[in-house]
């Protein structure tokens, strides 16, 4: 029970993933646009909480997932897990990155850049279906240094389908 609570989903639904992004689109525009610094802490807990177990501790992953997704009448699209678990990583490193550098060192330039990067990439995934974090996690497939093991899983959804 516990270990499937620390899972990370695999396969993924992109439109709940989609919806995600578009979240922290809106999470990020409020610090960005609102200067409402205090959003960056519940913005970095909820990319390193999908990090380690999916939308499960994620208070925007479990919205997205128990209340829009399902009332949206829409065909879910699985996709690969790992490459968005390592796309939620590269969002923790920006929260977490701007989160330090406002509150640890008082450098908002900094942290407004670092947001602004994050904005970007969220935009392009919940727009555009176009995920950065995926795209690196590919390359680093290709160079090998993300394992065989791991590019079988990737490409073999229906294992899991069935299961």
């Amino acid at each position: 029970m516990v270990r499937r609570l620390l899972a990370f989903p695999n396969p993924v639904n992109e439109v709940s993933a989609r919806l995600v992004a578009a979240g922290v689109v809106v999470m990020a525009g409020a610090v960005l646009g609102l200067g409402q610094w205090w959003v960056l802490v519940p913005l970095a807990y909820g990319f390193v909480a999908r990090v380690l177990a999916g939308p499960s501790f994620s208070p925007l992953g479990q919205l997205v997932t128990r209340v829009v997704t399902p009332r949206l009448d829409v065909t879910p699209r699985l996709v690969a897990g790992p490459p968005k678990r390592f796309a939620q990583g590269i969002g923790a490193a920006f929260s977490l990155s701007a989160l330090v550098a406002h509150f640890g060192f008082g450098a908002d330039g900094v942290a407004q850049v670092i947001l602004a990067g994050l904005v970007f990439a969220a935009f392009c995934e919940s727009v555009f279906a176009y995920c950065f974090g995926c795209k690196v996690f590919a390359m680093l497939m290709r160079l090998g240094v993300v394992p065989e093991a791991t590019c079988e899983a990737c490409n073999d959804l229906s294992t899991r389908l069935a299961a």
